[in-house]
């Protein structure tokens, strides 16, 4: 508590906490602007019907509920970063560019990523739009309606972007997960409501879940802190007349390492099928349905959709994982600053213990992963009532950046104490 009273006590830090929640409050409000021609019944049925563009309104901080001018968020941004990333295996250079050159690097990085956000958003803008114009959401429009509403959805993409880093500049957090964050928290009063309105929910239903919930909210946080630390030693080293190094300490390897990066990757291959049917209809109507009833059809089939989903996620955790973390890297960057892991060669020996420990904690982390994402489906099967859903990747994404923010907070309110220390 008294940490919390010290943000607002302090006033750099009160002035970067308020400028953080007015950037949030603008977003809010232009979330809520509905891009005009809306059946909104029509649209709030078929995104309770459709689990997978549920989850994308969730990475568009729920701008997608309303089809608001920010209906896609910060999701353009988030598939360019991971494309990028990926291009970083193909292409060393890029690789270079990302690991190598430091901050200069990485902004680098982050600009090209974002100049790969327009045309991403124009391409969702438009695959959204026709395939809410073929379930009878929105009204059919003409091309030139058509290409206005691409622009301005794609304009509100890139804002919200922008948005996003301004916030980051603050340093209490990232700023696209926090708008992720922020839309998550918007609604979590109407879906409370809609669970407290089923008149079939029994008192003892209501307890097993608050129970549930907490015990899935301490394991989250209970992983998404989990690390393995690997022993690390300095050799001493003489320098000139002084002596360095001859120190002991660890090498810290999380047991979510990969984040909720695998959940994305794979709800982007279940989507795959659905906006390939929408680009067939230019082609063929006729294959285009037939393919929309098959996507559908999976799609309502819970335990096969979720059982795809849970193996979809356990390996794209093994994929992220590999292509972010180099155990190579790691060993030759001990080696040349002089530290060891204790009774192991530096080198390849070292390479390969961090390369097998990491297989054996990624294990747990990747089931852990794929639970949590489907357990809203669990929930749904077990009760039968579809309010009743504990767990997701809202969950995740909840828990991780209100840490983040914890975290971040408790930094800068450290480096001031001790700058005031030193002065006294």
């Amino acid at each position: 508590m008294n940490r919390f009273l010290q943000i607002f006590k302090v006033p750099d830090l009160r002035k970067k906490v308020l400028m953080v929640l007015f950037w949030l409050a603008v977003f809010r409000l232009l979330a809520a602007i509905p891009t005009p021609g809306i059946d909104a019944a029509a649209l709030q049925k078929f995104l309770g019907s459709n689990q997978l563009f549920g989850f994308l309104n969730i990475f568009s901080g729920g701008g997608l509920s309303n089809l608001s001018i920010m209906m896609l968020g910060v999701g353009p941004y988030i598939t360019a970063t991971i494309i990028m990333q990926l291009l970083t295996i193909v292409f060393p250079n890029l690789k270079k560019i990302y690991y190598e050159e430091g901050a200069a690097g990485q902004a680098k990085f982050n600009r090209i990523s974002r100049y790969l956000t327009v045309p991403l958003a124009m391409l969702q803008g438009y695959g959204f739009l026709n395939l809410l114009i073929s379930q009878g959401v929105l009204a059919p429009l003409t091309p030139i309606h058509m290409v206005t509403n691409v622009i301005v959805i794609t304009a509100g993409s890139m804002l919200l972007t922008w948005i996003g880093e301004l916030i980051t500049e603050y340093k209490i957090g990232n700023g696209v997960s926090l708008i992720i964050f922020a839309g998550i928290v918007s609604g979590l009063p109407r879906e409370v409501m809609a669970m407290f309105a089923n008149p079939s929910t029994t008192l003892p239903t209501y307890v097993a879940f608050a129970v549930l919930a907490i015990i899935v909210i301490a394991g989250v946080v209970f992983v998404n802190e989990g690390e393995r630390k690997v022993p690390v030693s300095y050799a001493k080293q003489v320098r000139g007349n002084k002596m360095y190094g001859g120190v002991s300490t660890y090498l810290p390897l999380r047991v979510n390492q990969a984040g909720v990066i695998p959940i994305i990757f794979a709800i982007s291959l279940l989507l795959f099928p659905q906006f390939i049917a929408q680009g067939v209809a230019i082609f063929s109507k006729s294959l285009s349905l037939g393919l929309t009833a098959w996507v559908t059809g999976f799609f309502n089939d819970i335990p096969l959709y979720s059982l795809v989903y849970f193996v979809l996620v356990v390996l794209f955790t093994y994929f992220y994982t590999a292509i972010t973390f180099d155990p190579q890297e790691i060993s030759k960057n001990l080696q040349r600053s002089g530290g060891f892991v204790p009774g192991v060669r530096p080198g390849e020996s070292t390479a390969t213990l961090i390369t097998h420990i990491m297989h054996r904690i990624t294990l747990f982390g990747a089931i852990f992963l794929g639970v949590v994402a489907i357990l809203p489906n669990l929930t749904q099967i077990i009760t039968g009532i579809p309010a009743l859903t504990v767990g997701g990747t809202a969950l995740l994404i909840v828990v991780a950046v209100a840490l983040e923010v914890m975290k971040a907070v408790e930094s800068q309110l450290t480096v001031r104490n001790t700058r005031i220390l030193f002065r006294i």
